[in-house]
């Protein structure tokens, strides 16, 4: 037919009747990642850290605060009042929260280079931070939370609230930047 009329190109070919079924895409799966789950000495001397940061800003807070408002001090647990504690307890949640949500790390894990992150290896994001430091932010609690994951989820590294918010603490690895050479000289 393209023969007959100068300039035309001949018909494509017929479509068939079934098309095979097209397989989809999917991402190759990462076999190198390697994340390594922290110990749980690190992440108690993470805790530890942490909580001594905390109470000393505490202190510095009810000293400033001590001509218009007694707050009392953690240990001084005779004195304790529900706001007091209710105070202290949201000041260590909102600690924790706001410090892993923003780069998976407290102070504390930043002193220990370990990180929290989602079990795929991703950034948490600030609702999953909340999840997970619930049980850290109760101190009651925390002792459960261990004690459960330690005797429930042996092996596993994992504590109650990071089973719930799908998160786990891994080593973070501390190296120089791609491409550079440090050199001490000698002292």
């Amino acid at each position: 037919m393209a023969e007959e009329f100068p300039g035309t190109s001949p018909l494509p070919a017929p479509v068939p009747e079934s098309l095979p079924a097209a397989e989809p895409e999917r991402a190759p799966l990462e076999h190198g990642k390697t994340l390594h789950l922290a110990k749980w000495s690190t992440r108690f001397w993470a805790w530890l850290i942490d909580i001594i940061l905390i109470v000393l800003f505490l202190n510095i807070l009810r000293g400033i605060l001590e001509p218009f408002w007694t707050l009392h001090l953690i240990w001084d647990y005779q004195h304790w009042g529900i706001f007091e504690l209710g105070i202290e307890t949201l000041f260590f949640f909102l600690y924790w929260t706001v410090f892993e949500s923003y780069k998976g790390q407290s102070i504390g894990k930043m002193v220990m280079n370990i990180r929290v992150v989602n079990r795929d290896g991703t950034k948490i994001h600030w609702g999953t931070a909340a999840i997970e430091s619930l049980g850290k932010a109760f101190i009651p609690v925390l002792a459960l939370d261990c004690l459960i994951g330690w005797l429930a989820m042996p092996q596993t590294k994992l504590r109650v609230f990071n089973r719930i918010s799908n998160t786990i603490v891994i080593k973070t690895d501390y190296r120089e930047p791609e491409g550079f050479v440090y050199v001490r000289e000698k002292e």
